[in-house]
């Protein structure tokens, strides 16, 4: 079986990168194909990956800066013909599922979301804090994108969504089915048990306002409450002026003191609304409850009353409302980590290989 990989773009690094890093490795020796590649600024493992960039590389700026060549993007996905392969994976938020695969290759897409700037893009323009220049620029070319990325989503042959939520918006905006897969989450290994459990709240995040890290800052501020905010981001000045003398900010948090920091807490709060959401899963990892905003993949990942418990609005009177109740020792750390350990890597790897080899198998006894 001949397969390539496909993303959307190499400039950063984030959730769509980790996943990326495990389907390389299930799939070793395959071609990757994306958009754009910032060499020096990238992991240097990568750098033994044999990836290949489309003629948007090229353009002045677009490492540090690339939503502005945002339009551009499906002209260069849609110029790319790798019907030459048996399989394509497509791991996708962005384009890169736009790609030309011919009558014989099949097409999988890992949905990490739709579009997010064709689909939603108000919120989108609001969350990447777009400039009024270049919203003016965008704008009037939206419905275009729309019917591109409808018209590119019925070329693919199975779609893959990371959660309900992703894949109810598959439904909505391509009107295709699709099943289920969770991302990988390294919690088997990297996270275990604390014999004790300290007096803290935790938040461990990108600090950029759609994260809602302020609805905890001031939830835990107005009852007193201690809370530690891990992470750094453009809003953390914003968010010490709101915070009061029981919340405390460590900045960034190295990868050897996560798992004990997570272990040690009352509970987790996840605040915000997101696709899927992995530090939910590790702070169930290391045995902890989790307070999440009721929405987006939360909802697959919080069990209320097992694994932690929700609030309803996203407004510090509702967090408030849930921590004032909240009782940590009602909860059993052995029956969170069990539930955690669903989302585990190995299960993502053994899904993932069963499904392509399943899908590619059908594709054979179908075509001539």
């Amino acid at each position: 079986m001949r397969l390539a990989l496909v993303h959307d773009w190499l400039n950063q690094v984030g959730g769509a990168e980790d996943v990326l890093t495990e389907l390389v490795t299930l799939f070793p020796g395959a071609p990757l194909y994306t958009s754009i590649y910032w060499r020096e600024a990238m992991p240097a493992a990568w750098r033994d990956w044999p990836i290949h960039t489309l003629w948007l590389d090229r353009l002045p700026g677009i490492y540090r800066h690339h939503q502005p060549y945002l339009p551009l993007y499906p002209l260069a996905f849609g110029g790319l013909d790798l019907s030459g392969y048996d399989v394509v994976l497509s791991n996708k938020s962005g384009f890169c599922h736009g790609v030309r695969t011919g009558p014989k290759a099949l097409h999988i897409c890992y949905c990490l979301a739709p579009t997010r700037y064709v689909w939603q893009y108000d919120a989108y323009v609001q969350r990447e804090q777009f400039g009024r220049a270049l919203q003016l620029a965008v704008s009037p070319v939206i419905r275009l994108l729309q019917r591109w990325d409808y018209a590119a989503a019925q070329r693919v042959d199975h779609f893959i969504a990371i959660s309900t939520d992703i894949q109810a918006r598959i439904k909505r905006y391509y009107g295709r089915d699709s099943v289920i897969i969770y991302p990988p989450v390294d919690a088997a290994e990297r996270f275990g048990l604390s014999e004790h459990v300290e007096d803290y709240f935790l938040v461990v995040s990108r600090l950029i306002p759609y994260k809602r890290i302020d609805l905890a800052v001031e939830a835990c501020t107005r009852l007193g409450l201690p809370l530690i905010v891990g992470g750094s981001g453009r809003d953390r000045a914003r968010l010490e002026a709101l915070a009061g003398p029981t919340v405390k900010f460590v900045g960034y948090v190295p990868d050897a003191d996560l798992p004990g920091l997570m272990a040690r807490c009352r509970a987790f709060i996840f605040p915000g609304l997101e696709d899927f959401g992995i530090t939910p899963v590790q702070a169930q990892a290391a045995g902890r409850p989790v307070i999440a905003y009721r929405g987006g993949g939360a909802l697959d990942t919080v069990v209320p009353g097992v694994t932690g418990e929700f609030f309803g609005e996203l407004s510090v009177e509702s967090l408030v409302d849930v921590l004032r109740r909240f009782d940590d020792s009602r909860y059993s750390s052995a029956a969170i980590r069990d539930h955690a350990l669903k989302f585990d890597r190995a299960v993502f790897d053994r899904e993932i290989k069963a499904f392509v080899e399943r899908a590619w198998a059908e594709r054979r006894n179908l075509t001539p």
